[in-house]
């Protein structure tokens, strides 16, 4: 579905690609939304949550080589956008049954892509 409409792109590490497409794989084959399930989709939302907010606000400014002082109030920011989208992510997971998992599962693996190959 996103391929078929523009959209923005945040390059996110080999590593946490595979671990989240392994975790979704993991959950998916589970099929509950039980407490252990809860705990480790929280922790994948969060982690890629962070690089995205890395990549859309400190790569601009790391790239136009701002100060310090800059830096360092955008991370203040940063972090306090990050604690709160942690605790709407903690609160709406807690409510989560087995059919909304498999929906957030399908929405991770809609966003992750392999990098493309050079022409």
């Amino acid at each position: 579905m996103l391929k078929q409409q523009s959209h923005i792109v945040a390059p996110i590490s080999d590593e946490l690609r595979t671990r989240a497409l392994y975790t979704v794989g993991e959950l998916r084959e589970r099929g509950k939304a039980d407490k252990e399930a809860i705990d480790k989709l929280y922790n994948l939302i969060v982690e890629m949550t962070d690089d995205g907010l890395d990549f859309f606000f400190l790569e601009p400014l790391r790239r136009l080589n701002a100060s310090s002082m800059m830096m360092g109030m955008a991370k203040v920011g940063i972090s306090s956008m990050l604690k709160g989208s942690k605790m709407v992510v903690h609160k709406v997971l807690k409510k989560l049954d087995d059919r909304s998992l498999g929906a957030i599962l399908d929405f991770i693996e809609e966003i992750i892509h392999e990098p493309e190959t050079a022409a």
